[in-house]
C-alpha cells in the first residue's frame, strides 16, 4: 500500500484552515464546562495542510471498489450502475430540503409523488395496494409476515407455521422468527425447484403461509408456481413472495397473476438506488384485497382536496417506520420508472437474462454447473472441481480482485457446495462481460497449474489476505505511533 497514514503525513505547525479572530469575549473550556468532562491532554490528531488531506482522501477512495469502476458479479444483490440523473433530481430543494414534520398541505409534491410511485409498483407487481415505509428488503419481509399473522388471527387462527424452501434468502427463517411463526423447511428437487410431493405433505391447517422466491437463488424460475399456488389456497394459506430477484421479472410476469397474495420489492436493488456500503434502502410490500385491511399506518390517500395520511385503519398492524420511510430511495425509483416506462422496464430483465445466459454459458465447461438449464438474471456455479485439485470457491473469489474484479457471492445457497452465486445484471456490456469470463477461465487454469497462486491470493491489492476469523473477532484498528 502506497498511500501513508495521515498520521504520517503530519507535521507539526501544519495547518488546513485559518480562522478570523473572534469579536466576542473569550472564554476558556475550563470556564464553561465541568472538570470531569474536559480533557487531561489534548486529542492526538494529525497537522496537515488542506491539499495534504485532500489528496490523501481521494487517493483513498480510489482504492475503494465501486460500481463506476467495474462490474459486480454479485449474486441476489443486483449492484448494478444506475442512471446519475435520480441523484441529481433527488436532491432538488423541493425534495432534499422537505422536514417530516410539515403540514400535510405544504407537501403536496411529495404525497403525489408517493401515491404516484405505490400506484406504478402496483401495476408492476399485480397488487393492490402497496406500503412504501419499509426501510429495507427484511424489514418487508417482517411487515408482510406480521400482516399475514393479522389476517389469521382476525379469522380464529393465527398458525404456527411458514414453509420456507431450502435455497431461501437467511432473511426469510429470520424474519419468520420475529413474526413468532416456526420456520419449516421444504427441499428442492433435482431440477432445483420446490420439490411438490414434499411441499404437499408439509402444508396443513397450521401453516400461514408459503415463502418463496421467484426466480430463486438459484436462478431459476418456478416453472410449477401455479400449482404451488393452489397446494398452498387450498389449505387456506398465503402465498409470500422474496421480490429481491424481480429484476428478472420486470415487464414480464407479475407476482400478482402468479397466484402471490403479498410481496416485497427492493427499490435499493431493482429501481435505481446505489446501496453498496450499507444503505440507505427501501422495501415496499405490495398486499392484495383481502390483506389491504391490515396495512401499516399511514396509507396515503388521494382526496378532493389534494393528498394526505390516512390513519383510519381498525386492522392495521400499527406503523413500522419513522415518518413514512426513506423518501430520497422513493424520489430515485420514481425518475427511474418515468425515465424507462413500460417497454424499458421490460428491456431491463430481458437484458439482466441475456447476460446471465452469456456468462453461464461461457463458464459451464471449466465449472461445475449443478443446474444446467436455462437461467434467468442469475445463475450458480460450483468450485467443486477447483476444490479437488486443493483450490476453495473462497480461493477462486480472492484470486478475482488480481484481475480486477468484485468477486461473487460465494458459499450462497447452501444447498450448492463451493457455491459461486453470480449476477451481472442488466448495465453491463459485453465488453464488461468477456472479460469477468477470461479471469474466470485463466484461474480456472490456475487451479490445474499453480494452485498455490490462487490459494495464497490476492497479491495486488492494497492488503493481501486476511485471516478472516481474527479480523472479525479480533479487530484492533487503533493507532499505534
Amino acid at each position: 500500500m502506497t498511500e501513508k497514514l495521515i498520521f504520517e503525513l503530519s507535521g507539526e505547525g501544519k495547518r488546513g484552515y485559518t480562522l478570523p479572530k473572534s469579536d466576542l469575549p473569550t472564554q476558556f473550556p475550563e470556564e464553561l464546562l465541568p472538570p470531569e468532562v474536559l480533557r487531561e491532554y489534548p486529542p492526538e490528531l494529525p497537522e496537515v495542510s488542506e491539499v495534504e488531506v485532500v489528496r490523501h482522501f481521494v487517493n483513498l477512495s480510489g482504492l475503494n471498489y465501486h460500481i463506476d469502476k467495474g462490474l459486480y458479479p454479485l449474486g441476489s444483490c443486483t449492484m448494478k450502475y444506475n442512471p446519475k440523473i435520480g441523484e441529481r433530481l433527488a436532491i432538488l430543494p423541493g425534495f432534499s430540503d422537505l422536514h417530516p414534520y410539515q403540514p400535510e398541505c405544504t407537501v403536496q409534491g411529495a404525497l403525489k409523488l408517493m401515491y404516484n410511485l405505490e400506484g406504478m409498483l402496483c401495476q408492476i407487481t399485480g397488487m393492490d395496494r402497496i406500503t412504501l415505509q419499509p426501510a429495507a428488503g427484511a424489514q418487508g419481509e417482517l411487515i408482510g409476515l406480521l400482516m399475514i399473522r393479522a389476517y389469521h388471527t382476525k379469522r380464529g387462527n393465527p398458525r404456527e407455521k411458514v414453509i420456507i424452501p431450502d435455497s431461501a434468502h437467511g432473511t426469510n427463517p429470520a424474519s419468520t422468527y420475529l413474526a413468532g411463526y416456526q420456520a419449516v423447511e421444504v427441499r428442492s428437487n433435482s431440477q432445483g425447484l420446490v420439490d411438490l410431493d414434499e411441499l404437499k405433505k408439509l402444508v396443513d391447517e397450521d401453516v400461514s403461509a408459503l415463502m418463496l422466491t421467484n426466480p430463486n437463488t438459484l436462478g431459476l424460475f418456478e416453472s410449477q408456481i401455479m400449482e404451488i399456488a393452489d397446494i398452498v389456497h387450498q389449505a387456506g394459506a398465503l402465498l409470500y413472495m422474496d421480490g429481491a430477484n424481480m429484476n428478472a421479472l420486470l415487464g414480464i410476469t407479475r407476482p400478482g397473476d402468479m397466484g402471490f397474495d403479498l410481496v416485497h420489492l427492493n427499490l435499493h436493488k431493482t429501481f435505481s438506488t446505489p446501496h453498496g456500503g450499507g444503505g440507505p434502502g427501501s422495501g415496499p410490500v405490495g398486499v392484495k384485497e383481502e390483506l389491504v385491511e391490515f396495512l401499516p399506518l399511514p396509507t396515503i390517500e388521494k382526496g378532493e382536496d389534494g393528498y394526505k395520511f390516512n390513519y383510519d385503519r381498525s386492522h392495521s398492524i400499527g406503523k413500522v417506520q419513522g415518518f413514512y420511510g426513506n423518501f430520497g430511495v422513493m424520489v430515485k425509483a420514481y425518475i427511474y420508472l418515468r425515465m424507462l416506462g413500460a417497454q424499458g422496464l421490460r428491456k431491463v430483465s430481458e437484458g439482466a437474462i441475456t447476460n446471465a445466459n452469456y456468462l453461464m454459458k461461457n463458464l459451464k465447461d471449466l465449472y461445475y454447473l449443478p443446474y444446467d438449464r436455462f437461467c434467468q438474471h442469475e445463475f450458480v456455479l460450483s468450485g467443486s472441481r477447483q476444490k479437488a485439485k486443493g483450490v476453495r470457491t473462497l480461493d477462486i473469489a480472492k484470486r478475482l480482485l488480481d484481475y480486477g474484479f468484485h468477486p461473487p457471492t460465494v458459499y450462497f445457497p447452501l444447498i450448492v457446495p463451493e457455491a459461486l452465486m453470480i449476477e451481472p445484471t442488466e448495465t453491463e456490456p459485453k465488453e464488461a462481460l468477456d472479460g469477468f469470463i477470461a479471469a474466470m477461465r485463466r484461474i480456472a487454469q490456475e487451479s490445474e497449474e499453480n494452485p498455490d497462486l490462487v490459494r495464497s491470493a490476492p497479491h495486488t491489492t492494497p492488503v493481501s489476505r486476511l485471516d478472516e476469523r481474527k479480523a472479525t473477532k479480533d479487530l484492533d484498528v487503533r493507532w499505534k505511533g
